[in-house]
């Protein structure tokens, strides 16, 4: 019982200290380390589990982050983020403009940061809803539903891929079946959410009237080609691994598939076509680079002290007694994950912080059940966006940008986010069932 009072009193002060807005990076080293010398840690061995808690996280996934980053941010400056979101727009037409919405969530989403597609979708959302007269959350909500939805479910985004590593699951496997979970949670969390939303229209902000000169776009097929690209090369390397025989052609789809050699080809491809044949010169893209690697800096930093509280946690001996927990409860390991995930995020306020919190919690509960390492991830990325409210920045966010009260984010964002959640457990356990 001491085990767990120390553990939860570690939690507490972690969400403690991230609600004081001390950086969940210290804070995370903070706890981590009182919490390995009160769990029976020595001195010596929890300054062994520190390094190897670094080395192990950072090792599987900070080239996948910074690349994804990067891709992300070509696509940005270049324009094409836009040129996705105008063509697809265009060619659903007004009638189906939030199906149109969510399909450019979704595209934009897969390759940027939840904050940079917000960022990127929010002066279409108002450029549209003050040409057809519809209410702000009958669009806006489709489009951040496929934006919060690829952010947790769908690696190269810094979640999933953290638990893709921490669990040792194969990063193609939770594409297909993040993708597979991805579709009904935006459709139900998305138009269907919106329309059930219409009576929430206040009024616009005087936000993005003033007209930018115009620039020039790159086109749609490159736009989309290159967006889309790591997600292809990796879902062709999976059924290379699963169609194809041993061989040449197999080797070199699975080297293409990996996920840093998948992102790596196509930031490249993103430098050269969206950049250099479109002149702009070598300085302008380094910048971009730059600015890409700067804006996750933070994040990797955030990972790494995740890494190191995971770590201690399993090397403590922790883990046979999480198992034991999950078995005296008799609670399917699936739903404990994406429970304890979910209380962690409701609390904390950050899904990276509670992603990185909840791994080192369940991992060991892979082993002791055999439980599926990739549905694992999901559902752990499904209990991390859980029950959004005033300590996640994104709430305010939303709140902010499109002039709500309190009441009405709780009754859109909060409601949006905890479904979700709610319809990602479902799918896992589908899943399960299917593939069981």
């Amino acid at each position: 019982m001491s085990t767990f009072i120390v553990i939860a009193a570690a939690i507490a002060l972690q969400i403690f200290l991230t609600a004081r807005k001390l950086s969940p990076f210290l804070s995370l080293l903070v706890v981590a380390v009182p919490m390995g010398l009160l769990l029976g840690m020595t001195p010596q061995d929890l300054l062994k589990t520190i390094d190897a808690g670094v080395g192990s996280t950072l090792g599987g996934l900070a080239l996948v982050i910074a690349l994804g980053a990067i891709l992300g941010k070509v696509l940005e400056e270049s324009g094409a983020a836009e040129k996705i979101a105008i063509t697809l727009v265009g060619r659903f037409g007004e009638r189906h403009i939030q199906w149109a919405l969510l399909l450019t969530g979704f595209l934009v989403g897969i390759p940027l940061y939840f904050n940079a597609g917000f960022i990127i979708l929010v002066p279409l959302i108002f450029s549209l809803a003050r040409r057809t007269g519809l209410p702000i959350l009958y669009l806006a909500i489709p489009t951040v539903a496929s934006l919060s939805t690829t952010h947790c479910f769908l690696p190269p985004h810094p979640g999933p891929v953290v638990l893709v590593n921490a669990f040792g699951a194969d990063m193609g496997l939770t594409l297909l079946y993040g993708i597979a979970m991805a579709v009904p949670a935006v459709v139900i969390a998305g138009p269907l959410l919106g329309r059930r939303l219409q009576s929430i229209n206040p009024p616009l902000p005087d936000l993005f009237t003033a007209s930018e000169a115009p620039r020039e776009l790159p086109g749609a097929w490159s736009s989309f080609l290159v967006a889309l690209s790591p997600v292809l090369l990796i879902s062709i390397s999976v059924l290379a691994d699963a169609l194809l025989p041993e061989g040449l052609a197999r080797t070199a789809l699975l080297l293409l598939g990996n996920p840093t050699v998948a992102l790596l080809l196509a930031a490249l491809v993103a430098f050269w076509w969206l950049g250099y044949r479109r002149g702009v010169g070598l300085e302008a893209q380094t910048r971009w680079l730059n600015a890409a690697i700067a804006g996750i800096a933070v994040i990797l930093l955030i990972i790494t002290a995740g890494g190191v509280f995971k770590q201690v946690l399993v090397d403590s001996g922790v883990g046979a007694r999480i198992a034991a927990l999950s078995a005296s409860w008799h609670m399917p390991p699936l739903v404990f994950a994406w429970l304890a995930t979910a209380v962690l995020r409701v609390m904390i306020g950050s899904a990276t912080v509670a992603v990185i919190t909840a791994a080192g919690i369940v991992a060991p509960l892979i082993a002791s059940t055999g439980a599926s390492p990739e549905l694992m991830v999901l559902a752990v990325g499904a209990g991390s966006v859980f029950g959004s409210h005033v300590n996640d920045s994104a709430f305010w966010m939303f709140k902010e940008f499109f002039g709500l009260s309190m009441a009405q984010t709780f009754r859109s964002w909060t409601v949006m986010e905890s479904l979700i959640s709610v319809i990602g457990l479902g799918g896992v356990l589908l899943l399960d069932l299917v593939l069981g």
